[in-house]
């Protein structure tokens, strides 16, 4: 139910998102088309006229959200992950898609390399921010790498999606997975993106998950 896409130690995230991993993801995409987050942020994207220019995907994984932007219109992309086994994957399913040529690669926790990262016309986070223990440098970073868009996909903060993520960390514990997940405050994060000059334009709410998209202000 709340599996997630990121981690703040990239060890830990190599070890989480391996091999095996990719390929069983890669094989999801394959049969059923991108995940559900990743089409409600497909769709709100669409809604809001975000078809054009250039990506950052944060937390890229094996590229579904990279590889549908692309097919959607986006001319270039910037897929940054610490997970080398899912950057391996994606890049052999970029060359069977023909378009490893519109992707740069980065394999490196995205905070501590935005800087080198030029801005691009949409920043996307898709299940990534619930596996920082701290949202605030993700975004402050993610924020300022974006010209107009931002989009992001996180687990709702209500009782039972905490519930979940306990269980599932408390799990990780017993088998020493140093891998953990994290809830954070959906009011605190829109209040930090707005004083970050943004403004939500698009939510689309499940019961365990919210995909927002918002804009730039002054874009």
């Amino acid at each position: 139910m709340m599996a997630c896409c990121c981690s703040p130690s990239q060890a830990s995230t190599a070890r989480q998102f391996n091999a095996r991993r990719a390929r069983r993801e890669l094989a999801a995409y394959h049969q059923r088309g991108p995940g559900p987050t990743t089409r409600r942020l497909l769709k709100g994207l669409r809604a809001v006229g975000a078809d054009r220019g250039t990506v950052i995907d944060i937390g890229s994984g094996v590229g579904v959200l990279t590889f549908s932007l692309l097919a959607a219109g986006f001319g270039s992309a910037s897929c940054v992950d610490m997970s080398p086994a899912a950057i391996a994957v994606a890049r052999s399913e970029a060359e069977r898609q023909a378009c490893i040529d519109r992707i740069r690669w980065i394999e490196a926790d995205f905070v501590s390399v935005a800087a080198e990262l030029p801005p691009a016309d949409l920043v996307a986070l898709d299940r990534v921010v619930c596996c920082y223990p701290r949202y605030e440098p993700l975004l402050e970073k993610a924020a300022g790498r974006s010209r107009r868009f931002l989009a992001l996909s996180y687990p709702r903060d209500r009782g039972l999606v905490r519930a979940v993520v306990a269980l599932e960390n408390a799990a990780r514990r017993l088998l020493r997975n140093e891998f953990r997940a994290f809830v954070h405050p959906a009011a605190a994060m829109a209040a930090l993106l707005q004083r970050q000059g943004y403004r939500r334009i698009h939510q689309e709410l499940t019961f365990a998950w919210s995909a927002d998209i918002y804009v730039r202000e002054a874009a």
